[in-house]
């Protein structure tokens, strides 16, 4: 499914994302390394195994990220002129390698842009989940989205 138009969206929508993504060794390496983040949390098989988790935990930033990748093809593929931010992000429960994680969204808010009349903007609350349905991260996003054209 194509990303919607500003007008398609009503308040309370609500989506199932139907990718699902099984966090791998080779993905939390990358990040970090990719945002030079050293935390031993991340990398260090022997420190983290001495945390309070047991194991590695994965980069928060990749939970993150991969949350609103997955969201992107039902939501603003095609249609986004541009995320203006992001709010209220919280990560209630670690995420481990091997984790397999879904996301849903809901639009939150809709109101016209002052400034572009050509777009308007879309809240979307965002959230991921872990195999045992818990929501390892959420947050609020921001979207400046097209409207149909004429």
């Amino acid at each position: 499914m194509a990303g919607l138009y500003y007008e398609q969206w009503q308040l309370g929508d609500r989506i199932a994302h139907e990718i699902r993504r099984t966090v791998t060794e080779t993905d939390n390496l990358l990040i970090s390394a990719l945002t030079h983040n050293p935390q031993p949390l991340h990398l260090d098989a022997v420190h983290a195994a001495a945390s309070e988790f047991g194991r590695i935990v994965v980069n928060g930033t990749f939970t993150f990220a991969l949350m609103v990748g997955l969201s992107v093809g039902d939501t603003t593929l095609g249609t986004l002129v541009a995320n203006l931010g992001y709010d209220k992000l919280v990560m209630p429960k670690p995420v481990f390698i091997g984790d397999t994680l879904r996301g849903e969204s809901e639009v939150a808010a809709l109101r016209d842009s002052r400034s572009r009349p050509e777009a308007g903007i879309v809240t979307f609350r965002h959230q991921l989940f872990n195999q045992r349905d818990e929501i390892v991260c959420q947050c609020l996003r921001i979207a400046l989205v097209r409207r149909r054209p004429a």
